[in-house]
């Protein structure tokens, strides 16, 4: 059986880790990628063959170093879905930031899809048809204080979404991103109760989001409706 198969970054935890397992639901063979919990991911791999009988492979390394990205796609010679998910936070001032904190956030969150999405592309461009989907921020729209390189990253992939879509419309390879809001995952574990009680109380929908949500909008967007292309589309509860 010829399953379509995709490749998502960042997929040993939070959003990334609940795309793949809503895309291995749904039939796909996947390659996923982690920077260091290579025990953690194997072992999910493992879970997901096992229970949805597709095939699962790793991918280990750091994928803000475009070298790693080449090795992984040397693996790679089919592809139907990029999702562009792997990125790091920094929460604190500007002006307290290193030159290489700056560096590895923006490599991280930007560059990389810009590597992933150089390498994918040919393999789409062979069938004819494909879909990118990047996640995103809704900082990428509004800014946060106190998270200005996150929040620049995410401007940047949602620019990124808008031109690459552009540029592949022609070729029917779709490009979307998901701006999601207050997601339940470790990268809000700095928040305390108390801030974390303030900033639902702003949310219309008076509740954190959970990354299964953002799985379910992810696994919508590559099912057909190859009409839908260069959107960011908010997930966040009403927020913002």
């Amino acid at each position: 059986m010829n399953r379509k198969k995709a490749l998502i970054t960042g997929a040993s935890r939070g959003i990334g880790k609940a795309i793949a397992k809503e895309l291995a639901k749904a039939g796909y063979d996947l390659y996923v990628t982690c920077v260091s919990s290579e025990a953690t991911l194997n072992e999910y791999a493992k879970e997901l063959e096992k229970a949805y009988n597709i095939s699962c492979s790793t991918l280990i390394g750091d994928i803000s170093d475009p070298n790693v990205v080449d090795c992984f796609f040397d693996e790679i010679d089919d592809l139907d879905v990029l999702v562009n998910n792997a990125g790091i936070s920094y929460i604190g001032l500007l002006t307290d930031m290193s030159n290489e904190e700056w560096n590895s956030i923006i490599s991280t969150n930007l560059s990389s899809a810009f590597y992933c999405a150089k390498r994918a592309i040919p393999l789409m461009l062979q069938k004819k048809s494909g879909k990118i989907i990047n996640i995103s921020s809704v900082w990428g729209e509004r800014g946060a204080s106190m998270e200005v390189a996150y929040s620049t990253t995410k401007g940047g992939i949602n620019s990124f979404t808008k031109a690459l879509a552009k540029e592949l419309a022609p070729s029917n390879i779709q490009v979307n991103a998901i701006a999601c809001g207050l997601i339940d995952t470790d990268m809000n574990s700095h928040f305390s109760e108390e801030d974390m009680a303030k900033i639902i109380n702003e949310i219309p929908a008076d509740r954190i989001g959970k990354p299964e949500e953002v799985a379910h909008l992810a696994l919508q967007l590559t099912d057909g409706n190859n009409y839908l292309t260069g959107q960011v589309i908010g997930l966040d509860g009403g927020w913002i």
